[in-house]
């Protein structure tokens, strides 16, 4: 345990924000597992829509650090070839 209040009030911000990083991350791995169901499903319009919506979250978890920039770049351009090679 803590010692110092200050210490014990570092430790209930961390554990906040944790609860809430890991939500972001579990929407992540939620919204990349429907995107690989709707591509084995041939499912156009639900891929699209869950592209969009999956860069969408990749870039707001990369803007406030949950994940590292760059592999939020590398999910994004992996995804968009899958995507893309559908298309083709």
């Amino acid at each position: 345990m803590p010692q110092k209040q200050s210490a014990e009030k570092a430790l209930r911000k961390i554990s906040r924000r944790t609860l809430r990083n890991d939500l972001v991350r579990k929407n992540l791995d939620y919204l990349k597992r429907s995107l690989k169901k709707a591509r084995t499903n041939n499912d156009t319009a639900k891929v699209e829509e869950l592209s969009k919506k999956l860069i969408q979250t990749l870039d707001k978890a990369a803007k406030r650090r949950i994940v590292h920039p760059n592999k939020a770049a590398r999910h994004k351009s992996r995804m968009m070839k899958k995507v893309n090679l559908r298309k083709a």
